[in-house]
């Protein structure tokens, strides 16, 4: 696929995405979200790729919306233009979406940096949602997400002053898996998706599917829902390779059977 605004290729087994308007802070108009999306929703359904990564540069992973879409459009228009739909897609994709994010991760970017299983953050990156200084607010999931991840009172702190928070920070609050030096990041991220590429694919993409529940569901129905995840798996020909793999001491050979 040829795309203007996002670059795709594939790694090993791992599905690698860059945005690419460099010159814009990666702003993220309706275009680059369609195509994201789209290749997305490709790199899922493709059983060759068993990890997706979603990267930026070094300046910027996004620097939020782009506001020439929105500056002079009128309520209506918004509305009717339905731009949120896009993202929703998002959280449909079964397999775990790592982010490598460096620099500028704001508004837009720090919804989308969200939507990732794992992250891991260069030491320059600066987060926030400064939808408040625009007079709007989120509309991503900035408000909802940002509060599960770093408790009611930060996000307040963050939404309403739009005030960003340093890397270091951010994996103090639990927003981030790691930090590393910006030459470091990409590299980093890479190694963790091939750690996980390694694995049984299905159990991958059934637990990624659980986790997300313990947000949704009051606890004993999640607990439901793990143990008829792992009654599942216990059918699959990885559970058996698996298990006999650990009885032979060898390195097992999973096929996402």
């Amino acid at each position: 696929m040829t795309y203007e605004y996002i670059k795709a290729e594939c790694v090993d087994s791992i599905g690698i995405i860059t945005l690419n308007r460099p010159k814009i802070l990666n702003a993220l108009n309706l275009q680059l979200m369609n195509e994201l999306v789209s290749e997305l929703e490709r790199m899922d359904q493709d059983p060759a790729i068993r990890v997706i990564l979603l990267t930026g540069n070094d300046k910027a992973f996004a620097a939020g919306a782009d506001i020439n879409e929105m500056a002079e459009a009128s309520a209506m228009e918004i509305l009717k233009r339905d731009q949120f739909a896009v993202w929703d897609r998002i959280s449909l994709i079964s397999k775990p979406i790592i982010g490598a994010v460096s620099g500028f991760v704001l508004g837009g970017g720090c919804e989308l940096m969200m939507n990732c299983d794992m992250i891991i953050a260069s030491e320059t990156t600066v987060i926030g949602q400064p939808e408040i200084k625009l007079g709007v607010m989120p509309g991503a999931g900035g408000t909802q997400r940002l509060t599960r991840a770093v408790g009611l009172n930060k996000a307040m702190e963050m939404l309403l002053t739009g005030e960003p928070i340093s890397a270091k920070e951010a994996h103090r609050y639990g927003l981030v898996n790691r930090v590393v030096p910006v030459e470091a990041y990409y590299q980093e991220a890479l190694k963790l998706a091939k750690q996980i590429s390694e694995q049984a694919p299905l159990a991958v993409q059934v637990i990624k599917k659980s986790v997300h529940k313990a947000d949704n569901l009051p606890l004993a129905d999640a607990l439901d829902y793990e143990r008829n995840g792992f009654y599942l798996l216990m059918a699959s020909e990885d559970r058996k390779e698996g298990m006999q793999a650990f009885l032979e001491k060898r390195k097992p050979r999973f096929s996402g059977k």
